[in-house]
């Protein structure tokens, strides 16, 4: 499928951020590729929503109040139900040590904010390189 419209059509996202910017700007670009999209203001809310979704991606951003984006990712990871579930980190600093601590608890992929529509593609493609041709 080469329209770029539909790219990741019936692909479930999620994204949780405490920045409502963040959460429409990446709702807005996936859903015009053809995802259905879940957003979470931090950890604490995201957690029962990916029980009851089971999205195929989430987009978890580091600096979050109540639980933080490693608690967060800690705790999916450690869910059997979804430890399979691909992580990205999102955080404004580019830190090697944010990096390093990212992959300690198990995100798979990290993105510097603000980040690009090419950057949130092209981790989602990385991570589920089979969903184009589903």
């Amino acid at each position: 499928m080469n329209d770029s419209q539909a790219e990741f059509s019936g692909l479930k996202v999620m994204i949780i951020d405490d920045s409502k910017t963040i959460r429409r700007s990446a709702e807005t670009l996936l859903k015009k590729a053809g995802c259905e999209v879940i957003t979470a203001e931090n950890g604490f809310d995201a957690l029962p929503i990916i029980s009851a979704q089971h999205p195929d991606i989430l987009f978890i951003d580091i600096m979050m109040p109540r639980l933080d984006g490693y608690q967060t990712c800690s705790l999916v990871k450690s869910n059997p139900n979804f430890s399979t579930i691909p992580i990205v980190m999102l955080s404004s600093k580019d830190g090697l040590f944010d990096r390093a601590k990212g992959r300690v608890v198990g995100a798979e992929e990290y993105l510097t904010k603000p980040f690009t529509r090419e950057d949130l593609f092209g981790a989602i493609r990385s991570l589920l390189p089979n969903k184009e041709d589903a």
